[in-house]
């Protein structure tokens, strides 16, 4: 007699790679030697003997070391993972033991990142999205600790059913864009460059100050210090350059680092970017959910030439604090042709479509100028009699502070006269096109299949004056995507031509 049992196939669980404990040991190194420099003041602040004090902070970061060996560890032993043919489950949780899991089907982008200590160990972070929201929370699973070559495995595993569901393309495994050394001209071109010098000063007199250096202990250093207090309209600009010498030399820095090998290229049903010089990472986004693109010209770049390409998409994770880049981000600052040639091989358009919506969109009323320019000069009075009346009551404050109002002056009413001439839009066959800022200018190619609703709004001013905001409502990016102070008929037929038959029955309800 025979009996017959189903023979399922159990899909085994697996591992982090056994290099995670020693990995996350060595960046510890990061939380250890602060501590131990810590613990040195403390200890030298007691008169003991140095052989005592260099035993103490040995042993203070030994403990560190310790203890991130151990968590690694823990971590090692009690996270699971498996890939099935259907979904990714992963079991994980030292304290709190967890069990989640991601349908195959609702794979949308996989992140694999590595900084310079993982890579050194041959290790890689992988992070897997599905571009939707649960209780609060992102549906992302994180795995810490794979090998590269497993990481890069799974990465194309998961990927596997995107390049089914899309329809093969000429341009799969060729790429769009790589990096040209030249663009590292642009990196400079921020008003980050003066503030994150200024920080990073501020930051490392913080970090002498905890390390008990006095850069003033010698007479020189204070008489310097002096003279510079004394005479303010040396010192300022002295400050400034220094700022910005450093702010500049960061800047380069930065560049390399967060885009060196980068490299944007159409693979498989998905758009994938590599950057990194020590912190390498890989994203890949399914172009499925790809709703356009935006074209982001920040005001010093703008006025170098360059520009920088993000994708509109939906279900893209925020940047952590640790990443210098927003996760949107496929180009770094580049020259604005080559931006708009980008873009075009995105959204699969032709490049001089894309070049004249991008650089030739219609124009908006000019009553949408004299409301800016009137905001602009309402500003700068209020500002003028803030002071005034601070003045007036404390006589707090100092005169050098009257150049601020007059400064502005002249240079809002230009910036409003800008930012009308930053207005713009346009309707092609697959997307609209909106573009409005000054001192943040950016270009947005919608794609009018993701407009899922329309935005309309009139202030009373607007009303007056016969302007009206119409944004466009999308699952991707945003959210919305406006389009500012167009003329009241001008932007109801846009959004009626834009998506036919989703905002005709209001409008005849309102006719």
């Amino acid at each position: 007699m025979t009996t017959r049992q189903d023979a399922a196939v159990e899909v085994a669980w697996s591992r982090l790679h056994g290099r995670v404990p020693f990995a996350a040991a060595v960046l510890s190194l990061a939380v250890a030697a602060p501590a131990a420099v810590g613990a040195t003041r403390f200890l030298l602040g007691r008169d003991l003997p140095y052989e005592l004090v260099a035993a103490g902070a040995a042993g203070v970061m030994a403990l560190v070391v310790a203890a991130a060996y151990v968590h690694g560890l823990a971590r090692l032993r009690t996270t699971r993972f498996r890939l099935t043919a259907e979904r990714l489950e992963v079991r994980m949780g030292i304290l709190t033991r967890q069990h989640r899991a991601i349908p195959r089907d609702r794979v949308r982008s996989v992140d694999v990142k590595a900084d310079v200590v993982r890579r050194a160990f041959g290790l890689a972070v992988v992070k897997i999205g599905t571009g939707e929201h649960t209780s609060g929370e992102s549906a992302e699973l994180t795995l810490n600790g794979l090998a590269a070559a497993e990481a890069e495995a799974l990465r194309r595993t998961l990927l596997s059913g995107v390049a089914a569901r899309e329809a093969p393309l000429e341009e799969d495994g060729q790429a769009i864009a790589g990096l040209k050394w030249q663009w590292i001209r642009y990196a400079p071109l921020s008003i980050w460059v003066f503030v994150g010098g200024a920080v990073a000063i501020g930051a490392l007199k913080k970090v002498l100050d905890i390390l008990g250096v006095d850069v003033f202990s010698t007479s020189a250093a204070k008489a310097a210090w002096e003279w510079l207090t004394a005479n303010p309209w040396v010192s300022v600009p002295v400050v400034v350059a220094g700022s910005a010498l450093v702010g500049l030399v960061g800047a380069v820095a930065l560049f390399a680092e967060t885009w060196g090998g980068y490299r944007l290229e159409r693979e498989a049903g998905t758009l994938r970017v590599r950057r990194g010089l020590l912190t390498t990472r890989s994203l890949t986004l399914e172009t499925g959910r790809l709703r356009g693109v935006a074209v982001a010209e920040p005001l010093l770049l703008r006025l170098g030439g360059g520009a920088k390409v993000r994708a509109v998409a939906v279900g893209l994770r925020k940047a952590e604090d640790n990443e210098s880049e927003e996760v949107s981000a496929l180009t770094p600052p580049i020259p604005r042709a080559e931006a708009v040639r980008v873009a075009s091989r995105i959204l699969h358009a032709s490049p001089v479509a894309m070049a004249g919506g991008l650089g030739d969109l219609l124009p908006h009323p000019k009553a949408a100028r004299g409301r800016r320019v009137r905001l602009a000069l309402a500003t700068v009075a209020a500002l003028a009699a803030a002071m005034a009346g601070v003045d007036l009551l404390t006589g707090w404050v100092p005169v050098a502070a009257w150049a601020l109002p007059l400064i502005a002056l002249p240079l809002a009413p230009a910036m409003a006269v800008d930012a009308y001439r930053g207005l713009g839009h346009r309707l092609t066959g697959s997307h609209l096109l909106t573009r409005a800022g000054s001192v943040l200018r950016t270009t947005v190619a919608l794609d009018r299949g993701g407009i899922v609703g329309w935005r309309i709004r009139q202030s009373f001013f607007q009303r007056r004056l016969g302007l009206i905001t119409v944004a466009a409502t999308t699952a991707a990016g945003d959210g919305h995507y406006d389009v500012l102070d167009v003329g009241t008929s001008q932007g109801l037929d846009l959004a009626a031509q834009a998506v036919p038959g989703l905002l005709e029955p209001f409008l005849l309800r309102r006719g």
